[in-house]
C-alpha cells in the first residue's frame, strides 16, 4: 500500500516543498530510504521503528518498506523527516485512516519513545507551506511560536506521535495556535547599555551616530582601554527598531542556524555579533559541506563587530569584500548554489600599532615605523575602502574619566539617527534600499550634489590626500548623511570637511 505525506526541506534560508512517499509491500524484508538522503535521514528508519513500536503501533518486520523523498535531485538533511515518515508508514500499513495529506504539512524529529523534538527552520518551512496553499502544518510544540508568526496557515503543535495521529485522523484534534500580531513579540529591550556610560569620546560617539544614521561601516583606532569596545557594544541602542519584514528575514536565518533561544519565536532586536579573531572563512561568511550561514549572515540587519581587526587572518578578512558590497553571500557547491543575506553594519576596532601606544598621550610607543607599517598592512586597501568612517579614539585623561556630567546619551544620539533615517526612508521609497550607504552611482549623482564651495574642497582633498575613486563616493555618501542629520538638502562645505576627516587611514602615517 502506498501513502503520501507533505513536508519541506530547508535550502539556504528558504524552504522547498517535499513529497514523502512510503510504500509497504511484500518482498525482501527491510527499510530503504531514497531521494538523496544524508546520514541523519537514513538513520530515521531506526528512530521511526522504535517510535512506532513504543507508541503502541505495529511495525511489521516481514514487509519491504520503501521511503522516497521527492524531488529526488535535492539533497535532504537533518532529522525533520522522522514524523512525516512515521505517519506515512502508519498510513501505508493501514494503521490509520485516510486524511487529506495534500492539505497538511508535517515536520518533526522523533525520539525513540515517540516524543516529537524541535527542528531547525520551522519559520521558512511555514512560509513555504503558506506559499504553496497548504492549509495547516503539524510540528513540534517548541517550534509553534516561530511558525505562528506566519498568517494564513494553521499551526498544529504536537508533543508526540500519538498526538499527530489523533489529530490527523480526527480522533483527538489539536487546537491550532492563534496567530499573534508583530507587536506581541516585542519584548523589553535587552540591557545593551547607554552611550552616557562611556566617559568622554564625544567625537567618536558622533561618528558612530553618523554611521548608524546612514548604515555606514566604521573603524575605530585607539590605544587599549580608550573605550572602543564599549562604544561598539552600545551602537544597537541608537539603531531603529526592526520592522516586521526585517524581523522575519533575521529570524529565518537564526532558525536555519539553530540560533533561536528556547521559547523565542521572533528576533525583534537588531543582532550584534562579535566573533573571535581566530574564526575561519566558513565561520565568518558561511559554508561547509552542507552550507550554513556565517557570522555576517547571522548579523543581517544588525551589527558585525570585529575587535582587534589586524589579528584576524588576512585571507579571512578578504572574503568579506564581496558580501559587504553586494549585501549577500553566494556559496557554490557541486550539488547546489545557496545565497545568504548579509546586509550588515561592519564596525571594527584596532590598536594604532603592535604595542598599542603609538597615539597615546602619555605612554611611549616602542614600535619602529617599519613595524607599524607592517601591522597596518594586515588590513588590505580594498577592505579599508569599504569602510566609510575611520574614527580616532584617543586615550582619556583622568579629568575626563572622573567627569560625571555632560555625557552624550543614547537617547540624544538616537533622535538624530531617526531624523536622518526618516528622510532616507522617504528618499529611497521604491528603490529597494533604505540607507545612504546603499546608494548606487545613479542615486549618488542624483542626491549627492555638493555646493560649488564643497565640491572645490572635495577636489582639493582628493588631489592632496590621494583618495581613491571609491573613497570619493564614500565621502559624498557620508556628507549626505551628515546633511540629513541636520535636516538640510544642500551638502555644504562643512559637511564635506567633516566627512573628509573620517578618512584618516587614507593618509600617510609618516
Amino acid at each position: 500500500m502506498l501513502a503520501k505525506i507533505l513536508s519541506a526541506a530547508v535550502a539556504g534560508v528558504d524552504a522547498v516543498r517535499i513529497e514523502i512517499e512510503v510504500d509497504a509491500s511484500n518482498g525482501i524484508p527491510g527499510t530503504i530510504v531514497v531521494g538523496l538522503p544524508d546520514t541523519a535521514v537514513k538513520e530515521s528508519r531506526d528512530r521511526v521503528r522504535s517510535a512506532v513500536i513504543n507508541s503502541g503501533f505495529k511495525y511489521n518486520l516481514d514487509q519491504k518498506i520503501t521511503v522516497n523523498l521527492a524531488p529526488a535531485d535535492l539533497r535532504k538533511e537533518g532529522p525533520s523527516y522522522d514524523l512525516p515518515i512515521a505517519i506515512g508508514l502508519l498510513a501505508a500499513t493501514g494503521q490509520m485512516c485516510d486524511f487529506p495529506w495534500e492539505r497538511m504539512g508535517i515536520i518533526g524529529e522523533l525520539s525513540l519513545d515517540g516524543t516529537v523534538r524541535p527542528v531547525k527552520g520551522a519559520l521558512p518551512i511555514a512560509i513555504e507551506m503558506k506559499r504553496c496553499g497548504i492549509e495547516g502544518l503539524v510540528l513540534p510544540i517548541e517550534n509553534s511560536g516561530e511558525a505562528s508568526v506566519v498568517e494564513g496557515i494553521r499551526i498544529y503543535p504536537v508533543a508526540g506521535l500519538n498526538d499527530a495521529v489523533g489529530h490527523l485522523t480526527g480522533v483527538a484534534p489539536v487546537a491550532a495556535v492563534e496567530p499573534r500580531p508583530f507587536e506581541d513579540f516585542m519584548s523589553a529591550p535587552a540591557d545593551i547599555g547607554d552611550f552616557a556610560e562611556v566617559k568622554g569620546q564625544n567625537h567618536a560617539k558622533r561618528a558612530l551616530a553618523i554611521a548608524a544614521a546612514g548604515g555606514h561601516n566604521a573603524l575605530m583606532i585607539g590605544p587599549p582601554g580608550s573605550g572602543k569596545t564599549m562604544l561598539a557594544r552600545r551602537l544597537p541602542s541608537i539603531l531603529p527598531h526592526l520592522s516586521l519584514e526585517e524581523a522575519l528575514e533575521t529570524t529565518k536565518i537564526h532558525s536555519v542556524a539553530g540560533q533561536l533561544r528556547k521559547g523565542q519565536a521572533l528576533v525583534t532586536t537588531r543582532p550584534f555579533r562579535n566573533p573571535h579573531h581566530t574564526i575561519s572563512d566558513a565561520g565568518l561568511v558561511g559554508g561547509g559541506s552542507f552550507p550554513r550561514p556565517g557570522e555576517i549572515s547571522l548579523a543581517h540587519n544588525g551589527v558585525l563587530f570585529l575587535d582587534e581587526l589586524p589579528e584576524f587572518n588576512r585571507k579571512t578578512l578578504e572574503v568579506l569584500r564581496q558580501p559587504l558590497e553586494d549585501g549577500f553571500v553566494n556559496i557554490s557547491r557541486a550539488a547546489q548554489a545557496i545565497s545568504f543575506p548579509s546586509k550588515v553594519m561592519l564596525i571594527c576596532a584596532m590598536n594604532p600599532c603592535p604595542c598599542g601606544f603609538f597615539t597615546h598621550r602619555d605612554k611611549e610607543c616602542h614600535c619602529t615605523p617599519a613595524q607599524i607599517r607592517k601591522y597596518m598592512s594586515r588590513i588590505s586597501g580594498p577592505l579599508l575602502d569599504r569602510i566609510d568612517i575611520h574614527i580616532e579614539v584617543p586615550a582619556l585623561r583622568a579629568a575626563e574619566i572622573s567627569d560625571a556630567d555632560g555625557q552624550v546619551s543614547s537617547e540624544n544620539l538616537r533622535a538624530m539617527v531617526m531624523t536622518a533615517r526618516g528622510i532616507e526612508k522617504g528618499r529611497f521609497k521604491g528603490f529597494g534600499i533604505h540607507t545612504n550607504s546603499a546608494m548606487t552611482q545613479k542615486l549618488i549623482k542624483k542626491y549627492c550634489s555638493p555646493s560649488p564651495a564643497a565640491k572645490s574642497l572635495l577636489n582639493r582633498a582628493m588631489d592632496e590626500l590621494g583618495f581613491s575613486a571609491r573613497a570619493y563616493t564614500r565621502i559624498l555618501k557620508l556628507a549626505r548623511t551628515i546633511a540629513d542629520m541636520n535636516s538640510l538638502d544642500e551638502i555644504s562645505e562643512e559637511f564635506i570637511a567633516e566627512a573628509v576627516q573620517y578618512r584618516s587611514l587614507d593618509r600617510p602615517l609618516f
